[in-house]
């Protein structure tokens, strides 16, 4: 399964941080935000992986994440000229794609726990398949409704009176058809093609069906200045009590078999002198 990474946005609720830096570039406790998403899609033995931004911050992720080699992974890069809606990053990622199922997440979502990706991947028969979080204020969000089976029975984007408190994150898995289903869908009142329409064609076939997160999951949309803060606080907590980095990924390339112990070798040899690189020293070469 190909993996896609959407890191576009104009990243106006963090202005003027946005001025600075793309969203998804801005510090994450240690490391830039876009490192978790990435993690997200490794740790579940995704390799080809294509981010899609703009043109204008497209050079900043290309020098700071170059071609994954790295990582064992195979980097590519796709432009998004002009903030159009996530289902938009569908058909930019056409020629990547190329009719091949694929995991597509927010550059701004970090989910921290075992999500069910990985075993998904494995047995992922066609269709699409989104994740349900329980919030608190699911108005925010995409809400679905799930049957006992997991199927969905209905998705609305950020009701009144939600029926349900789960939330929609962004991580999503579809097959080869959502190309063509993004290419029919049609710009919303904000002038945008909405993920949830995209959904939306998958469930009125029957092919939608959802993932409901577990209570030991953590998800958080760090879009906003409160929620950046609350996304570093509880990475430095999390590293402090277990003493573990979170989304390293030289870690997490040395223990998925993507690179060999010679080949991490010699891209600590890279580093500068600095906590991180103490860091991997010490977990991964003892």
């Amino acid at each position: 399964m190909r993996g896609m990474i959407l890191a576009g946005g104009a990243g106006t609720r963090l202005f003027p941080l946005s001025q600075v830096a793309s969203k998804q570039l801005q510090p994450v406790y240690d490391k830039p935000m876009i490192y978790y998403p990435l993690e997200t899609l490794m740790s579940s033995g995704i390799r080809d992986i294509c981010l899609i931004s703009s043109p204008h911050d497209l050079p900043v992720f290309q020098r700071v994440l170059g071609s994954g080699e790295q990582w064992g992974v195979d980097l590519s890069y796709e432009v998004q000229p002009e903030p159009g809606g996530i289902a938009q990053a569908v058909i930019i990622g056409e020629s990547f794609v190329e009719q091949d199922p694929f995991a597509l997440v927010l550059g701004d979502n970090i989910f921290h726990g075992e999500i069910g990706l990985k075993p998904l991947i494995s047995t992922f028969g066609g269709g699409a398949v989104i994740w349900g979080c329980r919030v608190e204020d699911p108005q925010r969000y995409g809400v679905i409704e799930i049957d006992s089976s997991g199927s969905v029975v209905s998705i609305e984007e950020k009701p009144d009176n939600p029926k349900s408190d789960l939330a929609v994150p962004g991580l999503y898995v579809y097959d080869g058809t959502a190309v063509s289903r993004a290419k029919d869908l049609t710009p919303s009142s904000r002038g945008e093609l909405e993920i949830t329409d995209l959904n939306l064609s998958f469930l009125d076939d029957g092919q939608l069906s959802a993932v409901e997160l577990g209570r030991d999951v953590t998800w958080m949309d760090s879009g906003t200045h409160e929620s950046l803060l609350e996304s570093s606080a509880f990475v430095a907590a999390i590293e402090r009590e277990h003493g573990q980095k979170v989304a390293c990924l030289e870690e997490v390339a040395y223990n998925m078999g993507f690179v060999s112990l010679k080949e991490i070798m010699q891209t600590i040899e890279k580093m500068p002198k600095s906590p991180y690189r103490t860091y991997c020293e010490r977990s991964i070469l003892g």
